[in-house]
């Protein structure tokens, strides 16, 4: 063997023992270098595919939504707003005037229950009958709750009593827009009016239809407004009838009290199923007392 071939052999035999010990080395460096490799071409491709795909699509999008056009008027990209409803003041009575007021009570004597509601609405005025406005709820809540055993109609409220025992009253009889058009003191001035007609009525339970009303009925019987602790939807205390008779001939304990949300569709403070979670606790006992009534009315004469 000549000397330059011993040369470069002994140069190859240092140089792979300093890259062995080099890749050997706890260093960073060390092991970046032993564990580095170039991306493959494929990846690189595949990374500049995918991004350049998403940026083509957002474009695409952004491109569809600038060239849509609006539906009725409206531009569906802009933000929607929210309608803020605002609620009436007072309305003397002199504002509906010339309506006239085509609605009566729906009564007959010893019913299950009389609802009371507040004043009729100017559609429920102009008709003649009770809660006949589209957005009102009162017919679909009385369905829902089993209070009637089908979804009635508007137009069949003066044949309630004989259907199904039950009644139809106001505290206010002239007709509004909505209540906010009422003052207060004419919703007081209607509770002696109403404690009247339950006494001659003497339905077995009354149903107020809505806080404000039974807030009226308190602030004239207790003589001030009823605190927020003291009011509660559904079944009031006994001490609560309504109509009680005590006269030397002829007593009588009353109408028991159900106090019901409003059934306005103007009203917004409660979701539907709210409502007819409270209204199912009425429906419940109206329905068992008419299943009562009938199972006695059926039952063989001795």
């Amino acid at each position: 063997m000549d000397q330059s071939s011993s040369k470069n052999d002994a140069s190859k035999v240092q140089g792979g023992e300093e890259y062995l010990q080099k890749s050997l080395s706890p260093t960073f460096d060390g092991a970046l270098e032993r564990y580095m490799c170039d991306p493959t071409p494929a990846q690189t491709t595949r990374k500049h595919t995918t991004r350049a795909s998403v940026s083509n699509r957002q474009q695409a999008s952004s491109s569809i939504r600038s060239k849509r056009k609006p539906i009725n008027g409206v531009d569906e990209t802009s933000p929607v707003k929210k309608v803020k409803r605002t609620s009436s003041g007072y309305a003397a009575p002199s504002k509906y005037a010339h309506l006239v007021n085509n609605l009566t009570d729906s009564l007959a004597p010893n019913l299950i229950c009389l609802f009371v509601g507040l004043n009729p609405g100017i559609r429920t005025a102009t008709t003649g009958h009770a809660y006949n406005h589209p957005s009102n709820l009162f017919w679909k809540l009385l369905h829902k709750s089993d209070c009637t055993p089908r979804l009635c109609r508007a137009e069949e409220d003066g044949d309630m009593p004989k259907l199904y025992n039950l009644g139809l009253t106001n505290i206010v009889s002239r007709p509004t827009k909505d209540g906010g058009e009422l003052s207060k003191a004419e919703m007081d001035d209607g509770v002696a009016v109403l404690e009247a007609k339950i006494a001659s009525q003497k339905p077995e339970a009354v149903a107020i239809v809505g806080k404000s009303i039974w807030e009226s009925i308190w602030r004239v019987r207790h003589g001030t407004n009823i605190k927020k602790d003291q009011f509660k939807y559904g079944w009031q205390d006994d001490s609560e009838r309504i109509g009680v008779v005590t006269r030397d001939e002829e007593q009588w304990p009353g109408a028991r009290v159900f106090v019901a949300t409003t059934t306005s569709g103007l009203a917004a403070g409660m979701r539907p199923h709210e409502k007819e979670e409270i209204w199912k606790k009425l429906g419940e006992w109206v329905a068992r007392r008419r299943a009562e009534r009938t199972q006695k009315e059926e039952a063989p004469t001795p």
